[in-house]
């Protein structure tokens, strides 16, 4: 479990090592290294998803680690509450970057292994804060700095906790 506590409140997390062993160790690996601690979500679309990850306050771009294989061929689907990792158009180009889905994506899903098919890994969901995750979906948004859907406001993730299960 991992909770994401952010300056709207707390989102707790967990991890599917079972169906997305790679994006969930990716993503646990980042949390412990304290990379998530300061980045914002920076990019919001209401009734679609939330993204963060990448960017630290004042839209600054975080280096990431190399990028990971992509596990959208694991059965899991972009549901609402499910988090997701962002990539470019490249199918296997995912790394730090992840989205919250407060929609059901379906187009998201995996549907075959061609560039346009592989769709987006779903890794996780999210166990409590689906409150938090409402209040940061209906932030205003503006195109800051040549990116689009930036809020307005800066929602950000101030520390990350590991909480271990027993």
């Amino acid at each position: 479990m991992i909770v994401l506590k952010t300056n709207y409140g707390p989102i707790s997390i967990e991890l599917d090592f079972e169906k997305a062993p790679k994006s969930a160790a990716n993503f646990l690996q980042y949390a412990k290294d304290g990379y998530y601690d300061g980045t914002i979500f920076h990019r919001i679309i209401d009734d679609f998803m939330v993204q963060g990850g990448g960017f630290e306050t004042g839209m600054k771009q975080k280096e990431s680690r190399d990028n990971i294989e992509n596990e959208a061929d694991n059965g899991l689907s972009n549901l609402i509450g499910t988090l997701a990792m962002a990539r470019t158009s490249a199918p296997h180009s995912a790394s730090s970057q992840f989205f919250i889905n407060v929609g059901d994506n379906h187009f998201l899903n995996h549907r075959d292994k061609s560039d346009q098919g592989w769709g987006y890994a779903v890794f996780a969901r999210v166990t409590d804060g689906m409150d938090v995750v409402n209040k940061i979906k209906g932030c205003d948004t503006a195109s800051i700095g040549g990116h689009q859907d930036v809020p307005v406001t800066e929602v950000v993730i101030e520390s990350t906790e590991i909480i271990e299960e027993d």
